[in-house]
């Protein structure tokens, strides 16, 4: 199983003690589908079914927000 997640950010993500706030014990998304990062919101739930294809997770098809992807082209810079 692979994922390609696409992430808008330049820079890291500090979590501070406001963050946490009233969220107690918390869990950090590893799977980056979270609409919570970088806290897991129980997205990674969506996944559990994956099997040795690529798969991309697009928010904007609630039906089926997971793809399978052929294939993944890069380009140099």
């Amino acid at each position: 199983m692979a994922r390609e997640i696409t992430h808008e950010a330049n820079g890291p993500r500090i979590v501070d003690e406001d963050d946490i706030g009233e969220k107690g014990d918390i869990a950090i998304c590893m799977c980056g589908l979270s609409a919570d990062y970088p806290f897991c919101d129980g997205s990674h739930r969506a996944t559990t079914d994956e099997g040795d294809d690529l798969y991309k997770y697009e928010g904007d098809d609630d039906e089926n927000p997971r793809h399978v992807v052929e294939e993944i082209v890069f380009e140099d810079e």
